[in-house]
């Protein structure tokens, strides 16, 4: 490789030698000529060496293997009654999407993945950008503050359901013992295992663990407002909150693009809180689509069913995805 490159740097000093004769047949002989050094030495061309592309091969063929390989599996097995463990399965056609949509799973799990989506998205979003507000002005300790707010997202989903699992529990937990101490009662709380509030609770988990890394895409986002910019808006009489709406989040409009998309990716995909910390419970309350694909395939034993539900799960996800894309995008031409 070292010797490929010494070659190359030759070649390129060649070729400033002639560039004052480009219009002349000894240049053109001397191009030819060192196209063809270049093809015995391996180079496709002047910077790039053919060979490089090894580097490229072992991701590409982890990609191959642990992504593109089991995604056609998936489309294949949705097609078949396949169990996951015997391998003698038979074509049953279109039959695992009829039945999810007949039993209601597509249903519930839709419903509960969008709720949860929403307050996610809604809520990690402002609550990401109102502290990167706060901490891109000057005050005193904001390199702590920041640092503090972005702990939560270093920690593993499990370690975090764990946690906020004893925060949530009932009668002795730290929400329960907060509320005790300013004299409230708060004896049949029971977040997680009131239908009507878990999702919202396992969502708010989500939110707490995320918001720190929305709040540092934010804050870089307006780190690159021009200081100028916003002298002049306030020497025009804008104050702080016409300067907010009107100045600085139109200029980081393609912040706010790649905040919302991310965390509604992130919120279509939900899996995590809802088997750490109610199990889909209580009863299909917190099932969303990624914890049925889960309870199907691994619980009840039907791989056939569960890559048909992940199958919708996928298409669904991308249109969602796109769709947010494209109006985000119109609204940042429009701004």
């Amino acid at each position: 490789m070292r010797k490929a490159y010494s070659s190359l740097e030759s070649l390129r000093g060649l070729c400033g030698l002639r560039i004052c004769l480009a219009g002349s047949r000894p240049f053109k002989r001397e191009v030819n000529s060192v196209k063809s050094r270049a093809k015995r030495l391996g180079l496709n061309s002047l910077t790039f060496p053919r060979r490089m592309y090894l580097f490229a091969a072992p991701a590409l063929a982890l990609f191959l293997v642990f992504w593109v390989f089991p995604l056609i599996q998936m489309f294949f097995y949705s097609f078949t009654n396949f169990n996951g463990i015997n391998f003698n399965y038979d074509f049953v056609g279109l039959k695992n999407f009829v039945n999810i949509f007949k039993d209601g799973t597509l249903g519930n799990s839709i419903r509960n993945t969008l709720v949860y989506t929403i307050v996610m998205v809604g809520a990690s979003n402002l609550l990401g950008l109102a502290i990167a507000l706060a901490l891109n002005s000057n005050i005193r300790l904001k390199t702590l503050f920041r640092t503090c707010c972005y702990i939560p997202a270093l920690f593993s989903a499990i370690v975090v359901g764990f946690i906020w699992s004893y925060v949530y529990m009932p009668r002795s937990g730290l929400l329960v013992s907060l509320i005790t101490l300013v004299g409230g009662d708060a004896s049949k709380l029971n977040i997680l295992g009131n239908h009507k509030v878990a999702l919202y609770g396992i969502a708010l988990v989500e939110v707490w663990k995320g918001f720190g890394s929305t709040m540092i895409i934010y804050l870089a986002g307006l780190q690159t407002l021009d200081e100028n910019l916003l002298e002049a808006a306030r020497i025009d009489g804008c104050n702080e909150w016409q300067l907010m709406r009107l100045v600085k989040l139109p200029l980081i409009s393609a912040t706010i693009t790649i905040n919302v998309i991310l965390s509604a990716i992130g919120g279509l995909k939900a899996f995590d809180y809802a088997f750490i910390m109610t199990s889909g419970g209580p009863g299909k309350a917190t099932n969303t689509l990624m914890f049925n694909v889960y309870r199907i395939a691994f619980n009840e034993q039907l791989m056939g069913k569960a890559s048909a539900l992940s199958v919708i799960s996928f298409f669904c996800i991308i249109i969602v995805t796109v769709l947010m894309l494209y109006v985000m995008n119109k609204r940042e031409v429009e701004l």
